[in-house]
């Protein structure tokens, strides 16, 4: 009756972390699922492997999504972005607060386009800057109920390299390619003129001035977005992290369910 007890207030403590609203009181709730999964098992067996398996199955969750959903998944080896109406602002109130900024800073809107990727509908709202010379993006994501949206800034430099700065919550479903450069910044920083002034740093810092970026052409982003996205595909096929499934798509090889699942863990832990 102890060990029940024990256990059963681990998990009470542990749903009550996690409803805290301070970032480390959450994360301590989830260390606490972690403890009260050991001392479940620990208890059931008898033997401290029992509890590191208890450990193990919070980790091993993200299979069920990649054996059952993402294995069988297909998908377009070219991706076309098509031109769409941006949908409802109630679902997106950030994208909204984020393209009022983007104005306020002084970019100018390019167009508005999407397209289906890894089975979710993405939103594009692009905007540009000759002063900048810079292109921001607000990208909304709808997948089945579940949508979110963040931010990014993209400059260009003299070799054809990209430096980009986002607030994207998430680990990159495929390998990043080597001449895209990231600035991640965490995702609750939504304000478009922080974000802004982080991109400057970055560049500051990596010693890029103003001066040797391309000048943006706001005619040719979405072939940009495509033909990056496309590079960005047959690089992860040369790594066989996807493979072609002979029909004009591909799909997620072994190696790459591999790849995938350190990322889904990368977020647990950085998200918890």
């Amino acid at each position: 009756m102890h060990e029940t007890l024990l256990v059963i207030g681990l998990f009470v403590l542990a749903v009550a972390l996690r409803t805290a609203r301070t970032g480390h009181l959450r994360k301590l709730g989830a260390l606490t699922f972690l403890g009260a999964s050991f001392a479940l098992l620990y208890f059931l067996t008898g033997h401290w492997c029992g509890g590191v398996l208890g450990v193990g199955l919070w980790f091993m969750l993200p299979w069920v999504e990649l054996l059952t959903r993402i294995r069988p998944m297909r998908l377009p080896l070219d991706n076309r972005l098509s031109h769409q109406r941006v949908p409802n602002p109630s679902f997106f109130p950030n994208a909204t607060k984020a393209a009022a900024g983007m104005e306020e800073a002084g970019f100018e809107h390019a167009t508005d386009c999407g397209w289906e990727w890894a089975g979710m509908q993405q939103y594009f709202r692009l905007y540009w800057h000759p002063e900048e010379r810079a292109v921001a993006a607000v990208c909304l994501c709808e997948h089945d109920e579940v949508a979110f949206a963040f931010v990014s800034i993209t400059s260009q430099g003299a070799d054809g390299s990209l430096w980009r700065t986002t607030n994207f919550p998430f680990s990159p479903i495929l390998r990043c390619s080597p001449d895209v450069k990231w600035n991640h910044i965490p995702c609750g920083r939504s304000c478009f003129h922080q974000i802004l002034c982080d991109h400057q740093k970055y560049l500051r810092r990596m010693k890029i001035p103003v001066e040797q970026l391309r000048m943006p052409d706001p005619d040719q982003i979405e072939g940009a977005i495509e033909l990056e996205m496309r590079r960005q595909v047959d690089e992860n096929l040369a790594a066989g992290v996807i493979e072609l499934t002979g029909d004009g798509n591909f799909q997620y090889s072994r190696r790459g369910l591999l790849f995938l699942w350190g990322q889904f863990v990368k977020d647990m832990v950085r998200l918890c």
